[in-house]
């Protein structure tokens, strides 16, 4: 069964997900590499339907492995993302508080996400709420990320 790790940007899922597994699958680079573009250039071309079917299929075929999976922050969003992970995945939901996460993804300027830059502070704690209560929804195991260093969560994890 596939260890899915599940969380808001900023929550820390690359960096746990290759802590447990160097040979973790990272869905993101994984739709990058079956839409044959960015996802944001996918979004923009294509729109969010389509990306969502997509990635839906993408995660159809991980959970099918034994692998430790990485997803985007915004798997949750889709109803029968959900049920497929609900239903195929030990899923594990690294939780945070939205003050918490917003000075993380702030900080990362290696990383810059494009809803972070796209969206108003305003607008991505009302998306952080909203996508906050479908995480919970699906996770198998309730992780609070907030004060623990990434090697004290992936010792809590093995």
């Amino acid at each position: 069964m596939a260890k899915v790790l599940l969380g808001f940007m900023g929550s820390g899922k690359s960096t746990i997900a290759r802590g447990l597994d160097p040979d973790f699958v990272d869905m993101d680079a994984m739709l990058e590499e079956r839409l044959g573009m960015s996802i944001a250039r996918f979004f923009e071309e294509k729109g969010e339907a389509a990306f969502r079917q997509v990635e839906s299929e993408v995660l159809d075929d991980l959970l099918k492995t034994d692998q430790v999976v990485s997803t985007g922050g915004g798997v949750v969003i889709s109803l029968r993302n959900r049920v497929l992970l609900k239903q195929n995945a030990d899923n594990i939901y690294l939780k945070a508080g939205f003050e918490t996460l917003y000075q993380r993804i702030s900080a990362d300027k290696d990383n810059q996400r494009p809803l972070f830059l796209k969206n108003s502070k305003e607008d991505l704690a009302a998306i952080f709420k909203e996508r906050q209560a479908w995480y919970e929804e699906v996770a198998s195991k309730v992780i609070d990320v907030s004060k623990l260093s990434p090697e004290e969560i992936i010792e809590e994890l093995r």
